[in-house]
């Protein structure tokens, strides 16, 4: 007996009681959940109260600046450029259309066209006369393009039903003829057997190519541009109503001019310009990594508070708080960076006038070759949709600021709203769609296909251009023009006065919401309820004490906690 209690006097004496252990662990608990809730608090504030809070700097807000003013600069410069190639292009179109289409006028493409069979081969013949003498005519710089020594021909093709049986798969035949305008001026002389048969006629296509050097870069300090113009002149038969509708199409090409000596197109000056699309890559790249970087933090944030609530509150955290880690602003202009690099090198492409990439597919080597003309067009897309987010962007910090924090609010919480009350509206604005394809379509020119209805009724939903969309209604069936005035007066009625306004209505109501409360203070998630317990002020130190000092001190502390450990073991 005695024995036994000399051991539990032992045991009692060495082990420390279950309640200390407990009220440890209580402690170890709560200093972790002020630790979370300090955490995700510094992670939504501002840049100035981080600067408070732990002496910060706001390098994402200045290099944002930096990065609005660059971005818009690169883009003003490279659209004045893009401009010049743009009205180029247009100026040689409109001179094409004035060489090789008989009496043109300007504007009338819409209404040119041939009603007779010696009209067709007289517009013919007037298109390979022009052809021959263009070098006697032009007032540019126009040649025809080159194969060696020989001027490449022009293409003459035809394109008719067959004769005989009709086979679903195949029952169409085209005949190509290779013209030489400067060795034979005129049709006869060229093609003395040449014959139309009009009844099986579905179209004529004559295509050459045409070359041009834009000299205007060389005033502003850049390389000439040497075009390939692909001039196609179609007359359309398909519809065989006796009028063959003439259609000019241009396909341009530019490329690297060869053997150019001009002076005063400095390479320094295209150096400078490189070295300025070089700076805004390295800048977005570097705003990528920060942005990515915060966007990392919050999903690793968002899974300690999910452990959190898992853990001690016993339930999972909704997606609605969830989604309140995910920073959409960052989103936003990464992808605007990622658009922004992207177009940047396209520009550095352009501008050198090196278009190649050359990609390595096991043993095998691909060259993928860039048209200019496709990479104006990607590129002037990526750089605009690059500046445009940049700029979209600014609202982030402008959100920082309560009185336009209120209008950002309310924008996200009437969104999920405004979806479902689209998609209910673009019902019925479909069921319109359609109906007034099918029905006004054969008497209303703005109905006559699916893209100008689609534009017609978005121009009707703010009461645009009304007068003359009743006015050009044709009376030639009394039913339907009645049919008519019943579909568009309902149609603005419903659209105009009802959609609208209910539209107007639930953003309102969004932002009455938002407002009342803002100004009642109180929570209305658990995610905001659990960041109201930290009464600690930006500047009050208390943030500052959390913060690492850097890698170094990360690995003293831990080396401290580990010699700790070891010393409570032993």
């Amino acid at each position: 007996m005695d024995e036994s209690t000399d051991m539990y006097d032992s045991n009692d004496a060495n082990d420390t009681p279950f309640w200390e252990d407990y009220h440890t662990q209580c402690l170890e608990d709560a200093d972790n959940v002020e630790h979370l809730r300090k955490k995700i608090k510094y992670y939504f504030m501002t840049p100035c109260e981080k600067f408070h809070a732990r002496g910060r700097k706001p390098w994402k807000l200045v290099l944002q600046l930096i990065k609005i003013v660059i971005i818009t600069a690169q883009l003003v410069s490279f659209g004045l450029s893009n401009q010049m190639v743009v009205k180029f292009k247009e100026e040689n179109l409109m001179t094409f259309k004035h060489f090789f289409l008989k009496d043109y006028v300007d504007g009338g493409m819409d209404t040119y066209a041939v009603y007779s069979q010696p009209e067709v081969y007289d517009h013919i013949d007037f298109i390979i006369k022009q052809a021959a003498g263009l070098h006697n005519i032009t007032v540019g710089n126009h040649e025809y393009e080159k194969s060696g020594n020989v001027y490449t021909p022009l293409s003459l093709c035809q394109e008719f039903y067959r004769n005989g049986t009709i086979n679903p798969a195949n029952e169409t035949f085209e005949k190509c003829i290779e013209v030489y305008p400067a060795s034979h001026p005129f049709l006869q002389e060229a093609l003395p057997d040449f014959k139309i048969e009009f009844i099986r006629l579905i179209s004529i296509k004559i295509t050459f190519v045409l070359k041009a050097i834009n000299l205007k870069t060389v005033r502003y300090r850049e390389l000439p541009d040497c075009y390939d113009f692909t001039v196609l002149i179609t007359f359309n038969n398909e519809v065989h109503s006796g009028r063959i509708k003439v259609d000019m199409e241009n396909d341009v090409d530019i490329n690297e001019c060869k053997d150019w000596k001009i002076s005063g197109a400095s390479p320094r000056n295209m150096q400078v310009t490189v070295l300025f699309d070089c700076i805004v890559i390295i800048t977005c790249i570097t705003f990528f990594i920060l942005c990515t970087r915060s966007v990392i933090t919050g999903f690793q944030l968002q899974r300690e508070y999910n452990n959190h609530c898992s853990t001690h509150l016993g339930k999972e955290v909704p997606w609605s708080e969830k989604l309140e880690f995910v920073n959409g602003w960052y989103i936003l202009i990464i992808v605007s960076d990622t658009l922004t690099i992207v177009g940047s090198i396209l520009k550095i492409e352009i501008q050198t006038k090196k278009i190649y990439l050359v990609f390595v597919y096991f043993e095998s080597v691909w060259i993928l070759f860039f048209q200019v003309l496709s990479s104006y067009d990607v590129c002037i897309i990526f750089l605009g949709t690059g500046t445009m987010f940049v700029w979209i962007g600014v609202i982030q910090y402008l959100g920082y600021f309560k009185k336009y924090n209120i209008l950002i609010l309310t924008l996200r919480a009437a969104f999920p709203n405004v979806i479902r009350f689209i998609c209910c509206a673009g019902i019925i604005y479909l069921s319109y769609f359609f109906c007034g394809w099918i029905v006004i379509g054969p008497y209303h020119e703005k109905f006559r296909t699916l893209n100008t209805v689609s534009e017609c009724l978005f121009s009707l939903i703010k009461a645009n251009d009304m007068f003359h969309t009743f006015k050009d209604m044709k009376q030639k069936s009394i039913l339907v023009w009645l049919f008519s005035r019943v579909y568009l007066y309902s149609y603005v009625l419903l659209f105009s006065y009802m959609v609208l306004s209910l539209l107007i209505t639930i953003i309102t109501d969004a932002y009455d919401t938002i407002k009342q409360q803002q100004q009642s203070g109180t929570s209305t998630s658990e995610l905001q309820k659990f960041l109201s317990e930290c009464q600690h002020l930006p500047n009050s130190g208390a943030y500052r004490l959390e913060e690492n000092g850097g890698f170094l001190d990360c690995c003293l502390n831990r080396i401290r906690k580990h010699r700790e450990r070891l010393t409570s073991e032993a």
